[in-house]
């Protein structure tokens, strides 16, 4: 079991809630009203802090960079060839930073991603592809979480599409750990960094967060069934330890906190995503402790880790307090020790 707490803000050593609340990040502050204030979507106040997001900051430079096809850079590129650059990473940072998911510009992205990434014939999303979709041989774990849970974000949730990119998660994400043999067949035998003997851990993470993103009335038992398989893989790993030697880290990066993430993933990501699904494990002690350890005397976080420099817009500056970081550590330790 994790030790108790009287409330999430007796592990601060300060409320940073009025810093997040300050008008120079839209995004943060829708954010932080509705998770942290709990102030409802349809308040005034809310409503107007999500048209905001659309009018200033980042997500607008984004789509003022956007060509009229919906997408970034060149059509091809959408990946791989323009990592950070392209199509797929940006509709993530959109999703991450609370974009409208009805503004035109934003549906053309989605459309273009649906057109171009997902695979035809799966329902998975391919790092490679065009107009005719996906290239079905080249469809990836953590790409097809990253963008099942961007599409739901932006509202795509209950198109047939998407649907069919949750049904690719539940049968083929496997939470296998070190094995005696890797698995066989499509889609394993293609990319060994993805299917191994032990299942690539940001490919997991990927998968879940999609899942997560549903809402508990919408998953059907077998979401339930593989949410409850990606969990307990997570949490026998105690988030970032090596299940069969737990004194050993996994990877030292994970423990340096970073926003967005894309395809990489640390301990406050995974932490958020098991308590989003309602998990207080005691095998989570360890990563939460480590969450609380980092916080300043101000009860702000750092921004850790990050791809600025690759990114179109810099998103916060790296070794500065984060208001992003500091956002999720709060959402995850209200949601640990929710009275």
């Amino acid at each position: 079991m994790l030790r108790k707490q009287d409330n999430w803000r007796s592990v601060l050593n300060a409320d940073p809630t009025d810093w997040l609340l300050e008008k120079d990040d839209p995004s943060v502050r829708y954010f932080a009203l509705t998770n942290l204030l709990e102030i409802p979507e349809d308040s005034a106040e809310v409503r107007q802090e999500k048209a905001e997001i659309m009018e200033t900051g980042v997500v607008p430079r984004i789509l003022s960079m956007q060509k009229d096809g919906g997408y970034w850079g060149k059509p091809q590129d959408f990946y791989e060839r323009s990592k950070y650059r392209g199509t797929v990473w940006q509709l993530i940072i959109l999703a991450e930073l609370g974009a409208d998911g009805n503004d035109e510009r934003i549906r053309k992205a989605c459309e273009f991603i649906l057109q171009y990434s997902q695979d035809r014939e799966s329902g998975g999303f391919s790092y490679l592809g065009g107009k005719d979709g996906g290239e079905h041989a080249n469809v990836v774990p953590c790409l097809t979480g990253n963008m099942v849970w961007s599409l739901i974000r932006l509202g795509y949730l209950d198109e047939m599409r998407i649907q069919q990119g949750i049904d690719w998660i539940v049968k083929y994400t496997r939470f296998d750990d070190k094995i005696t043999e890797a698995p066989k067949g499509w889609p394993y035998e293609k990319r060994q960094r993805c299917w191994r003997r032990h299942s690539c851990h940001m490919g997991v993470v990927k998968a879940l967060k999609a899942l997560a993103e549903i809402p508990s009335g919408k998953r059907s038992s077998d979401i339930k069934e593989t949410i409850g398989k990606g969990a307990e893989y997570l949490l026998k790993h105690h988030i970032f330890k090596r299940s069969h030697n737990i004194q050993r880290i996994s990877i030292p990066a994970w423990l340096e906190f970073g926003f967005p993430l894309m395809y990489n993933t640390d301990v406050l990501e995974v932490l958020g995503i098991l308590t989003k699904l309602g998990y207080r494990d005691g095998r989570m002690q360890e990563a939460l402790d480590l969450v609380i350890s980092k916080q300043d005397e101000r009860g702000r976080w750092k921004l850790e880790s990050t791809f600025n420099g690759r990114f179109l817009v810099n998103i916060e500056q790296k070794g500065k307090p984060s208001k992003w970081i500091t956002l999720h550590a709060l959402m995850a330790l209200k949601r640990i020790y929710a009275v």
